[in-house]
């Protein structure tokens, strides 16, 4: 074994390995089975700390089932990403040829995408191996493979003819620069300085209302734009001020269309002027009372931002209608919205229809994929109806058929599902799966897997004209049947038998909604057991917390915050990382924040740890909390607990090399070190173990990393060297075999979370146990022994253990040479603890430094000593054995000195008013708390330095 510990000399050569001999594969067909789906992350590019987080957790699980012997699967996958891998490779053409989208067809713009996959799905898969997940490479997925399409493609079919999907059209969210409608899911509401617009609506007059002093309706507007759509005026059925105008008319400025005044409760009396415009073609809440009314919707925008040159008018049911001119002024025609906003104003105030303009805060949607705001645009799109899926996948989680961890992330499920709205499915991209759909030149709709299929099916000849929907799916809709689509479904495969349902499924709350929903209801509707009943995709659901950065800050690439995990694993410097993080910044002016903060925050940029000590830190971070704040630091410490169980691993070999290993006999006579390492050993199992079983992933790792350092090596191994060195040979062999057999089992416990490490020992501590199977990853996880209980031994080691405790903590706070050999005086011990003093005399002189060890009758009353108490038994050390009396007074009134003048400062700022008047109360209270602190310790202080000059003199 090397004696430096380097994780890049093992990790990767031990994949190849794994990976080489399939011990990744599902191993025995019979076994009780264990399968987990790896939510596929997208090609778009590096894996982050969200993947890392989530595939190291999942990664613990499966080896942990499959070290009890249980057949495990792990699907593995990339997903598509259809609008974010288009904008990517849109972007990419236009530096690289300056063309757009538009200058390919469709099948050749592909080709390219096809290029970009290929590329961005291999490092992805490369980033995956060094995070060491153990998934089956042979049956990896991606969500465009052709079996994964035809899954899609029969899925969607067999919704559509049992009319769970329809097509309709309706209002969406438009991003104008992709030119697609995108989910509401995918709006980000930021709040800005804007204003507001209060423009004059001329009253028709008529007989009703000739002498009627109100002459014009007064609308305020944050988006005047969309006047050009208006349908409607909309007051209080209540308002006394204007409800005897409803059922009479205004004229709708600069394009002279008369509209009705709208009696709705939409209309808030004590909000604005208590009238509203109603635009039904362009306001989520119009479309509301534009169905209610039934009111026409003019659409003004076209898709790529602009104003029409003729608006599209239907009725509220969506069919086209003639019922108002769709010609729009000239001078709009064509202009992008915010240019049409600015001339349609000037234009208003020119007719002195603008009343005024004021200042205000305005909530603005804007698209998360290509960060322009989004408009809401009448389109023709495909839906799916979720009420009735929606109710089957409430029941589910409600009856425990699956089982949120934690399981407060139920109600947020609950919430959105008992809110659900049908799911528009429809995206207008090339990159995707092509909905199914086909029409003939009078538009007619034929459903099947391709044009040959639906000939046959629809008794079509070739000389009618078909073409197929030029839309593909939102990406989630393939996302949805993951479970199912990659064993095999729709045919009745071995591993769908086998697999499904799966086990767990592992992933963030961010996309309860977007994808655990939506596979919940997609499952049940198209999978059903036995005896016909709906199919959950998955009986548990991991989540877990939102990684952000050591403040708390969300990780973005525009903040300078993130972390590739692979800059962890094996380092990269202060020059590679300021590149990393301010190259291709679309806001271009933060890139000087950015250095300075990486700059003092990596001065030297980030240390190479290793992936076990990232997995460690990982899982000592997978609280309950739904946010996660990374800490370097812990990184750093957990790649010192590597090293520490790789240093105690070598101590091991090195003095068991030529050691006859034979099976442990629990019930022999041993020391009772021995006794006391195989209890401990067996409860930390058992505390292990429930730990995992519970997902509290945060616990098992305190449980490791207590029992590998803080027992195993900082009180075990020191009682293992001494022996080897000073006891007979039947109590070293009887040692050796302990101390074999505790590593070994440490290293199987250990495996699943730090996978290199522990294997790279096992392969030599296995030439000593006689193990003849190849890898540690097939041996039975440590199992906990009922019989193995032992109040006693424990009671016992742990007096031992608190006595060389204080003695060590003497030596620190009286600054003695660990070297210098100290008297120790016991008092008041029974019979039993005086056997056990005896037993370990030897340990206690070595372990804490002990010139003798002396059982007293009587109380000691020598001159100035130290007592503790310990279960019992007065502990004593004469203190002038201890320290030169003179150097230990001169130390003494040092420290007093300093407390006083410490003392001082408190006491000057209590007396100060103003920071009693500003400084908070916490603030105020640990101060007052510190004080009374300091004075205990100057008293003490004060006692010890008159003890100390008597006895100079």
């Amino acid at each position: 074994m090397e004696k430096i510990y380097n994780p890049k000399n093992i990790e990767e050569s031990l994949y190849n390995f794994w990976e080489k001999n399939g011990y990744f594969k599902p191993n025995n067909l019979r076994k009780p089975t264990f399968c987990i789906m790896m939510p596929p992350p997208n090609i778009t590019g590096n894996l982050h700390m969200g993947h890392a987080f989530q595939q190291t957790i999942m990664d613990i699980l499966v080896r942990y089932h499959r070290m009890q012997g249980k057949n495990t699967f792990w699907q593995v996958g990339t997903d598509h990403a259809g609008i974010a891998t288009q904008i990517l490779v849109e972007r990419q053409i236009f530096l690289e040829e300056r063309k757009t989208k538009k200058d390919y067809n469709r099948n050749d713009f592909l080709k390219k995408v096809w290029i970009w996959q290929k590329k961005y799905k291999n490092i992805v898969t490369k980033q995956m191996r060094r995070l060491g997940v153990s998934v089956d490479w042979d049956r990896e997925k991606f969500t465009l493979d052709p079996d994964i399409s035809f899954s899609v493609r029969e899925a969607f079919i067999i919704l559509y003819k049992n009319n769970f999907i329809y097509q309709k059209k309706r209002l969406v969210h438009w991003d104008s620069k992709l030119e697609t409608v995108i989910s509401d899911l995918e709006v980000e509401h930021r709040l800005e300085k804007g204003q507001k617009w209060l423009i004059k609506y001329p009253i028709i007059k008529n007989n009703f209302c000739a002498n009627s002093k109100i002459k014009y309706l007064v609308v305020s507007t944050t988006r005047p734009e969309t006047l050009l759509g208006d349908t409607a005026i909309a007051v209080n059925p209540q308002d006394i001020k204007y409800n005897q105008l409803i059922g009479q008319f205004v004229k709708c400025p600069l394009i002279d269309r008369i509209i009705p005044i709208i009696g709705d409760k939409y209309a808030d009396m004590k909000k604005g002027t208590g009238c509203v415009k109603i635009t039904p073609a362009h306001d989520f809440n119009d479309y509301e009372v534009g169905y209610r009314h039934k009111l026409p919707m003019i659409n003004v925008f076209s898709f790529d931002g602009r104003i029409k040159s003729f608006s599209d008018v239907y009725d509220y049911n969506g069919k086209i209608s003639n019922i108002h001119s769709n010609v729009i002024p000239i001078s709009f025609q064509k202009l992008d919205i915010f240019s049409a906003r600015n001339k349609i104003i000037e234009a208003i105030n020119n007719l002195g229809l603008l009343k005024k303009v004021e200042e205000c805060q305005i909530n603005v949607p804007y698209s998360d994929r290509s960060g322009i705001v989004i408009q809401p645009i009448l389109t023709n799109q495909w839906y799916l109806k979720t009420s009735k899926l929606a109710q089957v996948a409430l029941d589910a989680v409600k009856e425990k058929k699956i089982k949120f961890i934690p399981e407060q992330y139920e109600s947020m499920y609950f919430s959105w599902m008992k809110n659900i709205e049908d799911w528009c499915i429809s995206r207008q991209l090339w990159w995707g799966h092509r909905i199914p759909i086909w029409y003939d030149n009078k538009k007619n709709i034929y459903v099947g897997h391709n044009e040959e299929i639906i000939r046959k099916e629809y008794f079509l000849s070739n000389k009618i004209f078909l073409q197929q929907d030029e839309d593909v799916l939102d990406t989630w809709f393939s996302s949805g049947l993951w479970t199912f689509s990659t064993l095999g479904w729709p045919k009745k495969t071995t591993f769908l038998k086998l697999f499904h349902p799966t086990d767990v499924l592992v992933s963030g709350f961010d996309i309860i909604f977007f994808w655990i929903a939506r596979m919940i209801m997609l499952t049940m509707y198209l999978m059903k057991d036995k005896e016909k009943n709906p199919e959950v995709p998955f009986k548990k659901v991991y989540i877990t917390g939102l990684i952000r950065d050591d403040q708390g800050i969300k990780m973005s690439k525009s903040k300078g915050n993130v972390i590739d995990p692979l800059d962890m694993i094996d380092g990269i410097s202060l020059k590679k990382l300021l590149q990393k993080r301010t190259s291709n910044l679309l806001q271009s002016h933060v890139s000087n924040k950015i250095i300075q903060r990486t700059t003092n925050q990596f001065p030297n940029g980030i240390e190479a740890t290793g992936t076990d000590a990232l997995r460690f830190t990982i899982s000592a971070l997978a609280s309950n909390t739904r946010d996660i704040n990374w800490d370097v630091k812990r990184l750093t410490g957990y790649r010192n607990f590597c090293n520490k169980l790789w240093n105690a691993s070598r101590f091991v070999l090195i003095n068991t090399k030529n050691h006859s290993f034979s099976k442990i006999n629990f019930t022999q006579d041993m020391l009772l070190i021995n006794k006391w390492i195989l209890i401990k050993l067996n409860n930390t199992i058992k505390l292990y173990r429930d730990s995992l079983d519970n997902y509290r992933f945060d616990v098992s790792a305190n449980i490791l990393y207590d029992f590998i350092w803080n027992i195993f090596c900082d009180w075990y191994l020191e009682f293992v060297k001494i022996i080897i060195k000073n006891f007979s040979n039947n109590e070293i062999h009887i040692t050796k075999n302990i101390l074999v057999y505790t590593l070994e089992s440490i290293l199987r416990l250990a495996h699943p979370i730090i996978p290199f490490i522990t294997e790279s020992i096992w392969q030599r501590i296995k030439l000593i146990t006689n193990i003849e199977e190849k890898t540690i990853m097939l041996q039975p996880f440590p199992k906990y022994n009922n019989k193995l209980i032992d109040g006693t031994v424990l009671n016992n080691m742990h007096f031992l253990q608190q006595i060389i405790i204080f003695l060590r903590h003497i030596r620190i706070k009286m600054h003695v040479n660990p070297t210098k050999l100290l008297p120790l005086f016991l008092y008041n011990l029974k019979s039993e603890q005086q056997i056990i003093i005896k037993e370990n005399l030897l340990f206690l002189k070595k372990i804490a430094a002990l010139e003798s060890i002396t059982i007293l009758s009587e109380e000691y009353n020598e001159n100035l000593f130290i007592k503790e108490i310990i279960n019992g038994v007065s502990v004593i050390i004469p203190i002038l054995k201890l320290v030169d009396v003179k150097i230990e007074l001169t130390r003494l009134k040092k420290e007093k000195e300093k407390i006083f003048t410490t003392i001082s400062i408190i006491k000057e700022k209590l007396l100060n008013e103003r920071f009693l008047l500003f400084a908070p109360e916490n603030i105020i209270k640990k101060e007052k708390t510190k004080l009374l602190q300091l004075n205990k310790t100057y008293k003490e202080l004060s006692k010890q330095i008159k003890k100390f000059i008597v006895l100079c003199h």
